[in-house]
């Protein structure tokens, strides 16, 4: 790592990362967190819609993106995504300066603005992750995987924590917040000038309609390489599930445990800092223990996570009461200090196995991304990632009806929405058991 430290083009491919997933998931979890208010005052649950649409430009993009990337510098890509995500920041400002009086109207609106958002990350990612195996050595691919993931995910943290915070303190006035995502959005444009340009993958590959989606020398490599296939699927199965994740803790924090915006976004957060752990851990035993042991080790993390989130849940049911009617549930802001200390063991123990659930998906995933990208020819590149985006976002769309499906028929059934997390385990468990992960 002392080398990479001292390499600008590593600097740059980090910092820009940092400052782009900050500003989106910052965005997105206040779109949530806003969807959840609208549904406790009587109106529609949004959330589902909200992560069907961020779903949908990557699956419409990715593989354009992933085409783009090997027929132009994926440098030349990193910089103008970086252009694209100041407009879209600007535009969120616009809206909640016009709109912050009638919140079902902001919403749609704001839902636009985060399809713009999942459009130009949709372009950025097989940019950003075809270009590292051509900026740095294959022995090298673990470490910067794991701490670009981990920087990735040290800004979901601030950035989801910050939503809370944003939506309790500033209350009407978000415009505030876009505004300082514009400034954020223009940092991550200069840092991205710090990535060195490489040479073109494919200077005449030509344009087919293929292109949009999976290209037809990706659809024959994977055919031939059955390894690399399941790969894909495999990681699309992650994604299916963490896509899930992030709207069952969002409605769990402020429906189940009645917990404010500040507290239900550090549980979200709690996850995050998991990842950055588990990606840095990962990152770290790369090169000592093969990839498949990782995989499998995750996957039982993530399934025993998953349903120790029902026992937190009901591990003190006088704890829940408490919170309930304790000053947490007014929805006012509260100091920083006091919404780091928990109100009850129920709220402690959720922030622990959900901390716990991310150290296990950022050792999970890690060794998938390491042979999604030094599997594949030079020459295809930029389409595997592209590939990877597109059926990766393929699963998380699938996975926003599966939510809107079973939360309605939750509902239905009089179940409280903690009883999806054991579900989600049973889909996972699988893997661990059964699946090995080929070498790269």
């Amino acid at each position: 790592m002392t080398s990479l430290r001292g390499d600008s083009a590593f600097v740059g491919v980090t910092a820009t990362q940092f400052f782009g997933a900050f500003n989106d998931n910052l965005f997105k979890q206040l779109l949530l967190l806003l969807c959840v208010d609208l549904k406790s005052q009587g109106g529609v649950d949004y959330q589902g819609l909200a992560l069907l649409l961020f779903a949908i430009p990557f699956v419409l993009f990715s593989g354009f993106g992933g085409f783009l990337s090997d027929r132009h510098s994926k440098r030349t890509i990193f910089v103008l995504c970086k252009v694209g995500e100041i407009v879209v920041m600007a535009l969120a400002m616009i809206v909640f300066f016009v709109a912050a009086h009638d919140l079902d109207r902001l919403l749609r609106i704001q839902f636009l603005v985060l399809f713009l958002m999942s459009t130009q990350s949709a372009f950025f990612g097989p940019a950003k992750y075809g270009i590292l195996p051509e900026l740095f050595a294959k022995r090298n691919l673990p470490a910067v995987n794991g701490a670009v993931s981990m920087t990735t995910f040290i800004a979901i943290i601030f950035g989801m924590a910050l939503a809370g915070y944003s939506r309790d303190w500033f209350g009407r006035r978000l415009w505030l917040v876009s505004l300082i995502c514009v400034a954020i959005a223009v940092t991550g444009m200069l840092t991205s000038f710090l990535v060195r340009r490489t040479p073109v993958a494919q200077p005449n590959l030509g344009f087919g309609a293929s292109a949009m989606f999976i290209p037809s020398q990706m659809r024959q490599l994977l055919r031939r390489d059955r390894s690399l296939l399941s790969v894909l699927l495999v990681s699309s199965l992650f994604w299916f599930i963490g896509g899930i994740v992030q709207t069952l803790v969002n409605e769990y924090g402020r429906m189940e445990l009645q917990l404010n915006n500040s507290r239900t976004s550090l549980l979200v957060a709690s996850m995050g800092v998991g990842i950055a752990l588990g990606c840095l851990l990962a990152g770290g035993l790369g090169n000592k223990v093969s990839g498949s042991w990782l995989v499998t080790a995750g996957g039982i993390g993530i399934s025993a996570a998953l349903l120790l989130v029902v026992v937190a849940g009901r591990m003190d049911s006088r704890a829940v009461a408490a919170v309930s009617a304790g000053p947490v549930t007014t929805g006012g802001a509260e100091s920083f200090l006091g919404v780091l200390v928990p109100h009850s063991r129920v709220e402690l123990w959720t922030r622990v196995v959900l901390t716990g659930l991310g150290i296990a998906a950022g050792v999970f995933v890690i060794p998938l991304q390491v042979v999604l990208q030094s599997r594949p020819p030079e020459q295809l590149k930029g389409r595997m990632i592209g590939t990877m985006n597109l059926v990766n976002w393929i699963a998380i769309m699938f996975g926003a009806v599966f939510l809107m499906v079973v939360t309605r028929l939750l509902e239905m059934l009089s179940l409280p929405i903690s009883w999806f997390f054991p579900l989600l385990a049973l889909l996972m468990l699988p893997v661990p058991l059964l699946y090995r992960l080929p070498e790269t």
